[in-house]
């Protein structure tokens, strides 16, 4: 079985599901049932059984994100419980911005390293590499700039706290895992409510940063073995949910129960079993049927 849960506008589920229903059927899939969540009237729920002996999941994505282009969506090969632990990347999915494209812009490089940051998220480039590449061209800046970038630049994504507050209210580990540092990611996981937090570490030594990374890279595979550490520790059979936007997030969210693209970079949102991308964070919490009198807010 195969369960489809999306958010889309409500003017496109008219004609829209019928030509869906019609086109995954034709897929080799029985629709089962479809109806809205009794806890969440805005979350269209499709319970999809396998007719052909090895129908395609991806057909069924394909379908509904050509049906509603701009949608919000969860597939599952289970019954879709609240995660037990969720873990998030946090540059352009818990904030709105690159910390380190934003702190470039105090040495005016931003454009330059901008650039770098955008490939090495699209997995054009190699992580560790693009990483040292552009924390090399920070060498010497004034390590004041980092608190001012928070101060001035830092900002949490739509939904961020809602969402972080509720999973933990309804029992969720949470955990921060980024490529980017310490510097930001403590304080951006301080104000969200995260409880624990993996990250890289910037050099820095007499007010001013080396241009070096120090210690080992927070890359792709590490967060995968964050997210396989701290389910182990929950115990077998426990739900985690990992939300990321760019290629570096892959072997994490493959490795989720369920793995959610937040405005993603296309090969991220190809790998997930969800995306968002109509609304903010909180859709998560809808997509988990979490009603809204149930949110915590932050």
């Amino acid at each position: 079985m195969l369960i489809a849960r999306l958010i889309a506008e409500p003017e496109t589920l008219g004609d829209n599901l019928a030509l869906a229903m019609e086109q995954i059927e034709d897929a080799g899939w029985e629709v089962a049932g479809a109806g809205m969540l009794a806890e969440v009237d805005d979350v269209l729920e499709m319970e999809l059984i396998e007719e052909a002996k090895a129908p395609d999941v991806g057909a069924v994505r394909r379908i509904l994100d050509q049906c509603f282009p701009s949608s919000d969506l969860l597939l599952s090969r289970e019954a879709i419980e609240v995660p037990r632990l969720f873990v998030s990347d946090m540059d352009s999915t818990m904030i709105g911005q690159e910390c380190i494209d934003e702190l470039a812009d105090f040495a005016g490089l931003k454009e330059r390293i901008a650039a770098i940051t955008e490939r090495a998220m699209r997995g054009e480039l190699d992580f560790e590499a693009a990483l040292r590449e552009r924390v090399g061209l920070l060498k010497d800046l004034s390590e004041g700039a980092i608190a001012q970038c928070l101060e001035e630049r830092i900002r949490p994504m739509d939904g961020a706290r809602t969402l972080v507050a509720t999973l933990k209210a309804h029992g969720a580990r949470t955990v921060l895992v980024t490529g980017g540092f310490h510097a930001f990611a403590d304080p951006v996981a301080q104000m969200l409510g995260f409880e624990h937090v993996v990250a890289n570490r910037l050099g820095v030594h007499g007010g001013a940063l080396t241009g070096e990374v120090v210690g080992g890279i927070v890359d792709s595979s590490v967060k995968r073995q964050v997210l396989l550490d701290e389910a182990a520790r929950l115990g077998e059979g426990a739900g985690s949910l990992a939300t990321g936007d760019g290629a570096n997030d892959i072997p994490m969210l493959e490795a989720a129960t369920h793995g959610i693209a937040y405005r993603a970079k296309p090969k991220a949102r190809a790998a997930a079993d969800g995306w968002i991308e109509r609304g903010d964070l909180t859709a998560i919490l809808s997509l988990y049927g979490i009603a809204r009198e149930n949110w915590v807010a932050a």
